[in-house]
């Protein structure tokens, strides 16, 4: 302890000590910083959507929601060749995504195509708002449900989701006629061919109970021959897509089905 002028007791620190703390005090500073740093990089690394915004509940647990790049290419061509209105859209995955002949095939009927990637019933569902409802169409053709089998969905989940997009697109366009069209029995998915023919079922009884707007169509009679057996002169060798003669023989079911249904419209 030492005297100051005036009397008063003080402590002074000896150098070995001042440089202890200095030290100290720098380390302390430059850890929170870096603390600081991260937290800032790790928030700019993660969107904020990414950060707050949750999947639907209709999103099965450990999938997510792709094709907001094939959503966006719609969205941009409608900008400069907007589809007619009061016409036939055909929607869902790569079963109508591959159509190539759709138009000429269904000529002369008003049809344009909006089916996406490899999407499953909760894509579709998640963007009827940007691609189905928008375009006011007089019927929608709906084919989804192959790519659900495939990732070990049930008929429950499955179903569920396609009656959530039908009852969505009626209650913006009730005047609106959506046909179902069957899930189809296609080789790659022959041991769950059960979820399939479950599923189809329950959309046949949800379809009779709303008769007015709900049709339902089924493909897979074309896909086996007179003896029960798959045709698989049809497929594609992933034995889940179809080869363009098989198309041919789509139309001649749906077609007429659409051809009915219009001239009553």
């Amino acid at each position: 302890m030492t005297s100051q002028p005036h009397g008063g007791p003080t402590f002074s620190l000896g150098q070995p000590t001042l440089h202890r703390l200095v030290r100290r005090g720098i380390s302390t500073a430059l850890l929170c910083a870096g603390v600081a740093a991260t937290a800032a990089a790790q928030a700019v690394a993660t969107p904020p959507s990414a950060q707050t915004t949750p999947l639907p509940a209709y999103v099965p647990t450990g999938h997510t929601i792709k094709y907001e790049k094939d959503i966006q290419a719609f969205l941009n061509a409608d900008r400069t060749s907007p589809p007619p209105k009061d016409a036939i859209l055909f929607i869902g995955s790569s079963i109508f995504r591959q159509w190539e002949q759709l138009g000429p095939q269904m000529a002369p009927l008003p049809v344009f195509n909006r089916a996406f990637g490899g999407s499953h019933t909760w894509e579709v569902l998640h963007y009827v708002d940007q691609i189905v409802i928008p375009y006011q169409p007089r019927f929608v053709v709906y084919y989804c449900g192959s790519n659900d089998v495939n990732a070990k969905q049930d008929a429950a989940g499955i179903t569920t989701r396609t009656q959530a997009f039908f009852e969505r697109v009626h209650q913006a366009l009730p005047s609106t006629i959506l046909f179902y069209v069957d899930i189809q029995k296609a080789p790659d998915k022959r041991a769950n061919w059960g979820v399939v023919d479950s599923t189809n079922a329950a959309m046949s009884r949800y379809a009779k109970t709303r008769s007015t707007w709900v049709r339902t169509i089924d493909l897979n009679p074309v896909l086996f021959d007179a003896q029960g057996q798959i045709r698989g002169e049809l497929f594609r060798p992933d034995s889940l897509h179809f080869v363009p003669p098989a198309y041919t023989e789509f139309t001649a079911v749906i077609k007429p089905a659409l051809e009915k249904a219009w001239t009553k419209r």
